[in-house]
Order: structure tokens, then sequence, then C-alpha cells
């Protein structure tokens, strides 16, 4: 944990140099001290050290100092910390100065100079004091922070896309939050005109009645300090240091796609000797890795989220020397045999021996008027976990009868007043397994309704009610609705190799006997050899997961999958 600080100020740089010195012997091991030598660099020091969420345990201000007296300094400091004890240095001409300070600026203590020695007039004050601060503190969270709108679809997709690579950040809603409101109060003051960083003194005073432009969110403040305002993604991985360039021209082997099955692959691949590339689009994890509780998948009586096995995946692949390049995406492959080229959405290109295309699936959109709109305010496709806390004492709906929206109903039911399924199906154990179905309906606060669908939804900025057809009456009904989760269908993310190799009606990759028509191989295909199991119709491109068209969309079928290909992947380079 970071030390709490303690802030002396005084205009004379011998006294300064003392009140330090004396500070850092005493307190120095529990505590950072730091100093400012007028009311204006101190008070600049503070907005940074609040903005990097540092805790201010003790503010030492001298009274005299010119433009700016001790007491003012301490009544413009109070909103910044106002925790922090408060005490004046003061001359014993200015005692009655420092008596009203107490009574009227609320100031702890008074001290009149020179306090030596210290042990006796300075450290059982200071002890008495901080005992008291300690008593009641509370460590600041240490990590990014983001401010912003719970119905701003770019504050949405930031969180979501933090929580998905498992950075810690703490979420700050700039409409209830007072801590919110005076982050986005310094940010508009820095960007609307004192050009020199810190907030300007009229924005401390009507704080929380100042906020950011609804266009400057969500702001995102970084533990050095910094901060973005409305960031693009871009900036945001730049700034995390996430990587999205390769290493090198050429690997062994290029796995695209970060879900069970690519992750697997990549720690098979690697694990047996091959220069293993992998690169994923969103998050390590894939649509897996949204999930809240899996929990029938082997070893793991228990069970685990989809994000906690993500990150055991990508910490077992970073330990075999797998690269991976996330957010980064594959915009195309070309063919120069024997390599196989992926172009990168910046443009670059790197080169490989055999690919894995393992990229899943997506959730399917519901095509009603209006829905765009309101997708990430109040319409959210997947579980969409960051808005769980949200959710707390509302009614959620949920679309889709499968295991994902079963998972998802489990786990917004611990927070919702109540989770609604709608099913279109007349049957919730067609398509999810068997022990779901008895969670949910042991679950007094989930709600099944069978036969129905999502036919209309309604919103300003946000969703506010949705329209539900029932199939077997044809009634539609209108409900208010803040939260809509959406888990229908399968769509695969394909276009990328359309022309390169053999797709079916739905776009998901055909691959070993299915490419075998009346026995005979795919038309160009090149080898006297018929296509591996998981090969697809261009030798040495492979194919793991739900991507692959039949497969049986299951976390421990893509691991499977993931790992077989590896096998199929040594044989193609021992021939090349």
């Amino acid at each position: 944990m970071t030390k709490p600080v303690l802030f002396a100020v005084d205009d004379d740089p011998e006294v300064l140099k003392a009140v330090e010195r004396d500070l850092r012997q005493q307190y120095g091991e529990r505590y950072r001290v730091m100093r400012a030598g007028s009311g204006a660099s101190a008070l600049s020091a503070l907005d940074q050290l609040r903005r990097r969420n540092r805790a201010v345990a003790l503010l030492l201000v001298d009274q005299r100092m010119p433009r700016m007296t001790g007491v003012e300094l301490l009544e413009q400091a109070a909103p910044i910390f106002p925790d922090a004890k408060r005490v004046l240095l003061t001359a014993y001409a200015d005692t009655d100065a420092a008596i009203r300070a107490i009574n009227e600026a609320h100031v702890d203590y008074y001290l009149t100079k020179p306090w030596d020695p210290p042990a006796e007039h300075l450290y059982p004050v200071l002890d008495d004091l901080l005992g008291d601060w300690l008593a009641s503190f509370r460590p600041p969270f240490e990590g990014v922070r983001v401010i912003g709108n719970r119905w701003s679809p770019r504050s949405f997709e930031l969180r979501d896309f933090l929580s998905r690579h498992q950075v810690p950040y703490q979420w700050l809603d700039i409409e209830s939050d007072p801590e919110a409101q005076r982050l986005g109060a310094l940010a508009a003051a820095e960007v609307g005109g004192n050009g020199n960083g810190t907030a300007a003194p009229e924005a401390r005073k009507g704080e929380q009645a100042v906020s950011a432009s609804p266009l400057s969110l969500p702001i995102v403040v970084f533990p050095d300090g910094t901060h973005l305002l409305a960031p693009s993604r871009a900036q945001v991985v730049e700034k995390l240091g996430l990587r999205t360039q390769a290493g090198s021209r050429f690997y062994d082997v290029i796995i695209v796609g970060g879900g069970p099955a690519g992750l697997a692959a990549a720690v098979y691949g690697a694990s047996e000797g091959l220069r293993t590339l992998m690169v994923e689009r969103e998050a390590p994890g894939g649509q897996a890795g949204t999930s809240s509780r899996i929990e029938n998948y082997l070893g793991f009586p228990q069970g685990l989220s989809g994000a906690d096995l993500a990150r055991r995946a990508v910490a077992q692949a970073a330990r075999f020397g797998v690269e991976i390049l996330t957010p980064q995406e594959v915009t195309g492959v070309r063919l120069e045999d024997p390599y196989r080229i992926i172009t990168l959405s910046d443009a670059s290109e790197v080169s490989c021996h055999a690919l894995v295309v393992a990229t899943g699936v997506s959730y399917r959109k519901l095509d009603i008027p209006g829905i765009d709109r309101l997708t990430d305010a109040g319409v959210y496709y997947g579980a969409a976990l960051t808005e769980a806390m949200a959710c707390k004492g509302e009614d959620v709906y949920l679309v889709g009868g499968a295991n994902s929206a079963g998972q998802a109903a489990m786990y917004f039911s611990r927070y919702a007043r109540r989770a609604t399924m709608l099913v279109r199906g007349d049957s919730l154990g067609a398509r999810m397994s068997h022990y779901l179905v008895e969670q949910i309906e042991k679950t007094a606060n989930i709600e099944v309704r069978l036969g129905t669908s999502v036919v209309g939804v309604h919103g300003g900025a946000c969703l506010e009610a949705i329209d539900i057809a029932n199939a077997a009456t044809g009634a539609v009904t209108t409900e208010p609705a803040r939260s809509l989760f959406i888990f229908i269908g399968a769509q695969p993310r394909t276009d990328w190799l359309a022309g390169i190799v053999e797709r079916d009606a739905h776009g998901f990759l055909l691959a070993g006997r299915d490419l075998m028509r009346s026995g005979r191989q795919p038309q160009g295909w090149p080898l006297e050899r018929d296509p591996f199991l998981l090969e697809t119709s261009v030798p040495g491109i492979f194919v793991a997961g739900d991507v692959c068209s039949g497969s049986v969309k299951r976390v421990a079928t893509a691991v499977g999958a993931g790992s077989i290909t590896i096998s199929f992947v040594h044989q193609h380079l021992a021939r090349l």
C-alpha cells in the first residue's frame, strides 16, 4: 500500500527544511513526507495527489505566508482532503488568529514556533492527531478509475474492456458520486482554461455543481494522476501498455482467437516447442470469458467463472512463452506457399507455416426497430457482468434459453429484485444443461416465461420499457425495463476468410470429413493426402472451437479441439 502523506507548507526555506527533517525522523517509515513553499504550489500538489487517489493524513501549514495565509490554504484544501488533520504553525503574536481558526475554519490544532524539542512539543500532538486519523482511515483504491454515466455506451464499453482484460478499476458515477463530480470538475477546469494543469479556484468553490460535459465522458484517471477524456480504445491500450504488435515477422503457428480453443492451442503449441503467436480481437477468454459461472468443467467441482478460466489459461500460455497480441484484429490472410501471411488491423503483416482459426462466435443481434440506439445503454449482448451491481433491486430481463442465458440469470438473481428469462421455445431443457435447469427452478427470484420474445424497445437516453409477445396467444404487453441482456444465436466472424477457405451457408468453417464430397477431396486441394480432421480446404489452415461447422458449443469440446489441432499442425510441419 502507498504510504499516506504528511504535507508541510511554509514560505521560509529554513523553517520548511526543519519541519520536513523532524517529520521524516519520527514518521518517515510509515508516512511519505512532502513539502511546498507557497499556498498555490501546495494546492497544485494536493490536486495531483487526489487525482492519483493518494491519502493525505496531515497538513502542517504556516500562518504567515504572502498572497495566501495558512488559514486560507487550509480552507481551500478542505474539500480536496476533507479527512486530513489540519495543524497551523503560528508565531506567538498570532495566537488569537489561531484560536479563531480553530473555531471558524475547523483547524484541529495550532503550534507556536519554535517547537524544539520536537519530542516534547511536536510529536505528542501529531501522534494524537494521526492516531485519530488512522482509526477511521480506509486505504484508497490504487488503480484505474473510470468516471462516467451508467447509461453512456462509451462508459460501458470501457468498463467492459477493462474487466475482460483483468485490469482492476474503480467505477465512479458522475450523477451520484461526489468524488466523481470533484474529479470531473478538475478535468473540466484543466481543459477550460488556466492552462497549467491544475483546477482553477472557481472550480474548487463549486465542485459538486460542476461536471464534465457529456461529450467528455468517460474520464479515465490513471494511478500516475494523468487522465484521458473520452479516450479511444487505442489510447487506453497504449496507456495500459497492452501488446498489439508482434515481436517477430515469422512464427511456426499463429492462432487467431483467444477463447478456450485458441488458448488451448496456444498452450499445447508453445509447450511442444513451437514458436507461437496468439491474436485476440477483444480479450482473452472469448465468449466463455464473460460467463459468470461454469459448473460442469472437468476438474473444478465448485465451478469457476469464465474470467478465472481465462486468467489461468493466459498465465499458463505466458509461462510457456506464447506471445499474445490483444486487443488486435486479423483483417485478412494470403497464401505464399509454404507461408500463410496474416494482415493485422494496423496494416502490419506476420507470416507462419500453420494458422489455427479459433475466432468463436458472437451473439446474434435482436432485429427490432430502435434497438441499436439503446445498445450498451440498457440493452446488452452477453452477460455484461459489469452491470450486475448497478442492477441491485431492479428487474432485469434476459433473452435466450441456452447455458449462457441460464448462467447469467443465476448471477443476476444475486443482485436484481427479479430476473425474468424470455425463452422462445417451450422448454428450458432443450438447450440448457440439466444441472442449470434445476438451479433456476429452485431460485425464487428467477421467472421463466416460455414461448415469449421481445418485439419492441422504448427509451430516450436509456432503455425504459420493452414489448413482450406471447407466441401462443399473440398478445403483446409493454413492461418497464432498465436492463435487457440478449443471448441468442451464434454468429461467426469469418468474412476475412471469404474466398480463401470453404464455409457453410452460415459462415462457419468446413474442415476434415465435411470437406470430402462423395469421398473426393475439396476442389483445388493441392496435396495427395486428404485434409486432416480439423484442417480447412487450405493445407496448413486449421480450425478449432465454435467457429467450426457442426461444433458442440461447449467449453470442454473447444479446449479439446484446440489441443488436438496442434497434433495436426505438427504433422503438417513435418511434411513441409
